[in-house]
């Protein structure tokens, strides 16, 4: 009996969508739009979104000069955005994952975010 090499965890998730919340994302000390990141985990647990998409909120993922960014990443990669800046984008994003777990995959993103993608890679 020959074992896979590759870790497999018990919950099977669609989707993760990282939020930044670091030195730069929400630090409205720092003139940033608030990232509503207490509004995010609740709306996610009354939606039952936890088991099937992931919610994590990360202290930093850069890039740094680009205020809150949100990170979807899923089998089939990452996609990065940025300037989130309004409640009304995080309400479209909590509405988007509850359609992709009620359809059982990930859903194409809102076509509000299409001016929000982000490039963080490039080479040098």
């Amino acid at each position: 009996e020959s074992r896979s090499s590759v870790l497999e965890t018990k919950r099977r998730v669609i989707g993760q969508l990282i939020v930044c919340q670091g030195c730069c994302c929400g630090a409205t000390n720092k003139d940033r739009p608030s990232v509503p990141v207490e509004w995010l985990k609740d709306e996610w647990r009354k939606r039952g979104l936890l088991k099937r998409f992931q919610l994590s909120v990360s202290g930093c993922v850069g890039p740094c000069d680009v205020p809150n960014v949100v990170v979807v990443n899923s089998e089939s990669g990452s996609e990065w955005l940025g300037n989130i800046t309004d409640f009304n984008q995080y309400r479209s994003l909590v509405d988007w994952a509850v359609r992709c777990v009620e359809g059982g995959h990930l859903l194409e993103l809102p076509r509000e975010f299409k001016d929000h993608r982000l490039q963080p890679w490039r080479q040098i």
